[in-house]
């Protein structure tokens, strides 16, 4: 990759300060796959630089039309080369190739253009209301913003942020994952290509102890935005705290799916293979399977038909399979909860320990299902981020939405029942940003984001434009 080891500073490809290179693994073969640059504060300040000089032409010497016709051509850009977005995140970060071509790519593409859509609409300018007509609600950009994205989803979360920030005005930082670099340096080539002012649109790689809090304790950058771990996103919030900048954070889940026994014949199939999706690897999985006592048993012998017969292979063959996770670290940490869930005496009716049968290089984790887990057990409360899913029983509605409502987070939860009254009663009191029920998943414009250790602030749809935005209230606007 040419640019691998630059950053994208001011509309030009440049060197770093100090060269620090770092090795990109191939989750599906543990070898190297390119090699970057880690910056250093010299970076850092420099992308912080360029982009508060394009602040105010940016902001308020463009058009909202203008705006919207640069990101149209990214847009355009993003589509001719969605094949080089693919192969970066399937090589990167371990998404078997078609899902990086689908739904990898196709997360990047779909919030891109509803954002654009949605913005057409968006006012700046609003009437507090016809009991003041001289006053106004002005929606100002917010001014540079720091963006810290992960790499289990990079196109979904580097779009959710840059996207709606250059359109309301702002301009940018982004420091993508070091594990998952690739695409986003696929993805500031393809800014270029667009044609962007120098300075609007920056790209830094680096570590989070690096540029993620060079950037947070930056005094030129006026907001974080940060995806990534909950204890990441504490020490983000922690060093941003001296400069008062926003910080709007979207962290981790550990979502209760819960099952009635008037729910579908396809409930439980389908919500552990949404647990299974991305090898596991997202903050809204599903992790949590409760189930209506009736109809536990079956529930639990179905989630095992599902994971056993689900395939595992390379990142790079095609087909419908899962891949790998991420790095050995990610590998490590998946087998010692599969470890603990063991000792501590859930019932482990499909995977578990090592590699799958086939296998014996690439971070491949089995498809796991414990049954008969309890509230209470480490399984149930920590977010595992691989492929398992821990099952257990209930009585009632009540003691399903207990425990559901008992962890630290509070992203997605899902319901699967028949009766909308019982679906809505549930949705109005789960503590959670988002709920899906009976598989149907959100619309495009959704907002997204959680309750509790799940973070703050909302991306996506117009809460996504208007979380870059400050609010000014102004009197004496006149005619």
């Amino acid at each position: 990759m040419q640019n691998a080891r630059n950053f994208y500073i001011d509309g030009a490809w440049v060197s770093p300060a100090s060269p620090n290179d770092l090795a990109v693994i191939d989750p599906s073969t543990e070898d190297a796959c390119a090699t970057i640059s880690l910056g250093g504060q010299a970076d850092t300040d420099a992308a912080v630089a360029a982009a508060r000089a394009a602040f105010e032409g940016w902001a308020y010497g463009t058009s909202k039309a203008d705006r919207i016709a640069a990101l149209e051509r990214f847009l355009a850009v993003y589509k001719a080369r969605s094949e080089d977005m693919a192969q970066a995140i399937s090589m990167e970060m371990g998404a078997p190739i078609g899902m990086a071509r689908q739904s990898q790519w196709g997360a990047g593409a779909g919030h891109t253009k509803t954002f654009i859509q949605l913005y057409k609409s968006f006012e700046h300018e609003r009437m507090l209301g016809d009991h003041a007509p001289e006053d106004r609600i002005l929606y100002d950009p917010i001014g540079v913003v720091g963006m810290i994205t992960p790499w289990n989803w990079p196109m979904n979360q580097v779009t959710l942020k840059v996207i709606p920030a250059l359109l309301v005005g702002c301009t940018c930082v982004l420091k993508p994952s070091e594990i998952a670099p690739l695409s986003s340096i696929v993805f500031a080539e393809m800014m270029d290509e667009a044609g962007l002012p120098g300075g609007v649109f920056n790209m830094v790689n680096g570590d989070g102890p690096g540029v993620g809090t060079q950037l947070s304790t930056h005094a030129d950058v006026d907001m974080i935005s940060f995806t990534g771990s909950t204890r990441a996103g504490a020490l983000i919030s922690k060093a941003a705290a001296d400069s008062f900048k926003r910080v709007s954070l979207e962290l981790g889940g550990k979502g209760a799916n819960i099952v009635f026994a008037d729910a579908d014949d396809k409930a439980v199939k389908r919500g552990a293979l949404h647990c299974f999706n991305n090898s596991g690897q997202s903050c809204n999985a599903p992790t949590r399977m409760l189930v209506e006592r009736p109809a536990y048993d079956a529930a639990v012998e179905t989630a095992r038909e599902t994971a056993e017969g689900l395939a595992v292979a390379s990142a790079h063959q095609e087909g419908r399979h899962m891949g790998p996770v991420v790095s050995q670290t990610q590998f490590d940490k998946i087998q010692d909860l599969i470890q603990t869930g063991i000792d501590e005496g859930a019932r482990l009716v499909a995977g578990g320990l090592g590699r799958p049968e086939g296998t014996n290089r690439g971070y491949f984790v089995r498809p796991t299902v414990f049954a008969d887990v309890t509230p209470d057990m480490t399984i149930a409360r920590e977010e595992i981020f691989g492929p398992v899913l821990s099952m257990m029983p209930f009585d009632t509605e009540d003691e399903a939405l207990k425990i559901a409502n008992d962890t630290p987070y509070g992203l997605t939860n899902y319901v699967q029942s028949g009766d909308d009254a019982r679906r809505q009663r549930l949705a109005r009191r789960l503590r959670s940003g988002m709920v899906e029920m009976n598989g149907q998943s959100r619309a495009a414009g959704s907002p997204f984001g959680g309750y509790k250790a799940s973070g703050n602030g909302r991306e996506g749809g117009i809460w996504g434009l208007e979380e870059f935005c400050e609010v000014k209230a102004v009197s004496g606007w006149g005619a």
